[in-house]
């Protein structure tokens, strides 16, 4: 842990014990908070959002550092063959490096064949495009954006995701056995028969876009740009954002199933709390997942929905929302770990604002590896512009729907 998040999270848990005396002593006295108490209490809570806010995002920061690598697919062959393989790799990353920044025209004959290798057609096409299509990103690459793409969605950290090399439409099983049960035999007895009901639905592969990125002639053109970072974070924060809008909220129909659009409401806020929530109501959501999934159950919210729960206590008075007690340990609520991300809905009559549960087994995530851009030179050539588009594809829907209950707002 970098010394910059270990000052912050002493600081967070100062400001916290600061925000917990001044409620103590006027629970002490069975009073309410004096105007300076008061006023300390929301300066000391604006300055606890900041710094909650800031080891947020160097958590994200530390995350994206750390690519993950787990499920990158290697064929045997022996080490001449891995070599091989790698000494390709980077031969295709020089050559679409080089291709960002002058375009097609800067490559030599080979490392045009090799772009052209890993070419990908697309259906919507425009002038000024350096290709037919567009053409699949490095490794490298494409490991950045998906990075940033699970920083900027919290669902998408969390969830099972299942990656696959094409776009066909994947059929997927799905099962609920969980009200079936064995049984106790008698001698001489037969066993009894329950079969087993499959159902099946259909992982498409939606895609997302990051919509035009321009960058100037002139930086492309510094060696001193890293447009090797610079653009895959760019174009992976863009994509993330209305990913994690789709994951979230997605109606299911041309997009994905948000988590939020058919999953089972485990509790409802009683009429009057149209934006809040009280501990009881936690309590009984947490209640609402079978034990079974509540091990590896956590919280995903979003970032206004969080400071609501923050100034809620249990019935014996103590915090709900305990910060971070030391380095390396997280924040939790009610003793869960939390999530945010804020493309789940605000507090709002009816809104469904809360997730509960094992959110790796509940939800499921089709993502296609093969990310694709492309590099449009004519479109802003009067401005001395040159623009790049990045496309994702990837789809989601509930899988085991028993593993996850949602909080839900009352309508009045």
């Amino acid at each position: 842990m970098s010394a910059q998040l270990t000052r912050l999270v002493d600081e967070q848990n100062t400001t916290w014990k600061r925000m917990q005396d001044i409620q103590s002593a006027a629970d002490a006295e069975n009073r309410d908070l004096t105007a300076e108490e008061r006023s300390n209490w929301d300066a000391a809570e604006a300055r606890l959002t900041v710094v909650s806010g800031d080891i947020e995002r160097l958590n994200r920061m530390a995350a994206l550092e750390s690519i993950d690598r787990s499920q990158i697919v290697t064929t045997s062959g022996g080490e001449e063959a891995r070599e091989i393989g790698e000494d390709r790799a980077k031969q295709y990353r020089d050559a679409f490096g080089m291709y960002l920044r002058g375009g097609m025209e800067k490559l030599s004959t080979e490392q045009r064949m090799l772009l052209m290798d890993h070419q990908v057609d697309v259906r919507a096409q425009s002038t000024g495009v350096d290709t037919a299509g567009g053409f699949l990103v490095p490794e490298g690459f494409r490991d950045s954006i998906t990075e940033t793409m699970k920083a900027y969605g919290g669902i998408l950290s969390l969830a099972t995701v299942i990656n696959t090399s094409t776009g066909n439409d994947l059929p997927w099983p799905t099962n609920d056995d969980t009200s079936n049960e064995g049984e106790i035999l008698g001698e001489n007895t037969a066993a009894g028969e329950q079969d087993v009901t499959l159902g099946q639905r259909k992982l498409k592969a939606y895609t997302f876009s990051s919509k035009q990125v321009k960058v100037a002639l002139q930086l492309l053109q510094d060696s001193a740009f890293n447009l090797d970072q610079w653009l895959p974070g760019k174009l992976g924060e863009r994509i993330g954002r209305r990913v994690a809008g789709a994951l979230a909220t997605g109606t299911g129909v041309d997009q994905p199933e948000g988590i939020t659009t058919n999953t089972t409401v485990g509790k409802q806020g009683t009429t009057g709390q149209t934006t809040s929530i009280i501990y009881d109501d936690l309590v009984d959501l947490e209640h609402s997942v079978d034990m079974a999934y509540r091990a590896n159950a956590r919280y995903v919210m979003n970032d206004a929905m969080l400071k609501v729960i923050r100034k809620l206590k249990d019935t014996q008075g103590r915090p709900l929302w305990v910060p971070i007690p030391a380095p390396g340990f997280p924040a939790t609520i009610n003793g869960f770990q939390y999530t945010i991300d804020n493309k789940m809905p605000v507090p709002a009559a009816s809104a469904k604002t809360i997730v509960f549960g094992d959110i790796a087994k509940g939800y499921l995530v089709r993502q296609v590896q093969d990310v694709q851009m492309m590099r449009l030179t004519e479109r802003y050539a009067e401005y001395l512009q040159v623009a790049f588009l990045g496309f994702s594809r990837l789809d989601g829907m509930v899988d085991d729907s028993a593993a996850i209950r949602l909080y839900q707002h009352s309508a009045s």
